[in-house]
């Protein structure tokens, strides 16, 4: 009896996680109507407690949690980039195309140090426009 009402209790969760999700949305938590700078600043910012201070890129370990934070770099700034303001077009893109890369385990260690330098210049050009 108890698994059953654990499984009844358990049905709206479970529809949920069958839904998709709404279009344009690459990250979970938040709302579409969050100011996109501070998404992406907030983002920029999160990820950045696992890197190593800038000009010491040699030195990053590239762990699943750095990949992970990356991977999350990308898809809010693929969900809020696309409102930041115009200026900023060419950071954007250079941020989505960096941490795409970056997301992946298997690059090699001198293709992730060469991207984590564009992507961090590409990320202080957001965080000072956005400022």
């Amino acid at each position: 009896m108890n698994r059953f009402v654990a499984f009844v209790l358990m049905l709206p969760v479970l529809a949920a996680c069958g839904q998709a999700p709404a279009a344009g949305a690459y990250s979970t938590g938040g709302d579409p109507g969050d100011d996109p700078c501070a998404r992406v600043v907030s983002a920029i910012g999160y990820a950045g407690l696992l890197l190593e201070p800038a000009g010491e890129e040699d030195a990053q370990r590239f762990e699943d949690a750095v990949l992970g934070r990356l991977a999350e770099v990308r898809g809010i700034t693929l969900q809020f980039g696309p409102r930041l303001p115009a200026s900023l077009g060419g950071a954007v893109r250079t941020v989505e195309a960096t941490t795409q890369d970056l997301s992946v385990a298997s690059l090699p260690r001198a293709r992730q140090v060469a991207l984590l330098k564009e992507y961090r210049a590409a990320a202080g050009r957001i965080e000072e426009g956005c400022s």
